[in-house]
């Protein structure tokens, strides 16, 4: 099942996540539906936030980004990172802060260069539920600090500083009103959809 992306200005985007219990009903159906939603509005990462479901899930796949071998940035020449992140917790951010221009399904049409730490640790609980402690470097770990955030209610647009803030605001204020183009379905504050 392809879900609707949540738009920015939504509140479920900027609220902290709930930890899934053991006991949570159909959990790898809705990986499952993450993973095909994520490939359908052509996405690197999906957190389940901005699918309406404020707990703590998230979705990689990294393949479109690392797929040439003939890459000249060592970031970006690693193996493609395909995985479920179930509870994850951020144990340690390390290395030198590297810039990258990111952008959002929630946020589409725009892209602004985002800092982040080189390498992620990771406690998580994999499809399995088993708990996994995990170090992500390169492009991955700039994935999951991405994805990472949206289950703590931060977007991508809050690492800017106030200048460029200042000069998307209208653009943003356009997308949460369903003024936007995007090639995959959306869930606009208020409910609405297109």
């Amino acid at each position: 099942m392809v879900y609707p992306i949540v738009a920015y200005g939504d509140p479920v985007l900027r609220a902290r996540a709930a930890n899934i219990p053991a006991d949570f009903a159909d959990l790898d159906k809705l990986i499952a539906d993450m993973f095909e939603t994520m490939a359908h509005a052509h996405g690197v990462g999906l957190a389940a936030p901005q699918i309406n479901k404020s707990i703590r899930l998230f979705v990689v796949d990294s393949t479109p980004m690392v797929s040439d071998p003939n890459e000249e940035n060592p970031r970006f020449r690693q193996p493609a990172l395909r995985r479920a992140f179930i509870n994850p917790v951020m144990v340690e951010e390390t290395g030198a802060a590297w810039g990258f221009d990111e952008g959002c399904l929630s946020i589409p049409g725009i892209h602004e260069q985002v800092q982040r730490p080189e390498r992620v640790r990771l406690r998580y609980e994999d499809e399995q539920r088993q708990v996994r402690e995990e170090e992500f470097d390169g492009i991955a770990a700039r994935i999951i600090q991405h994805e990472y955030d949206h289950l703590e209610g931060v977007l991508f647009t809050d690492h800017l500083n106030a200048l460029k803030k200042r000069l998307l605001k209208n653009r943003l204020t356009r997308i949460s009103k369903g003024e936007v183009d995007a090639d995959y379905r959306m869930r606009f504050a208020g409910g609405g959809r297109r």
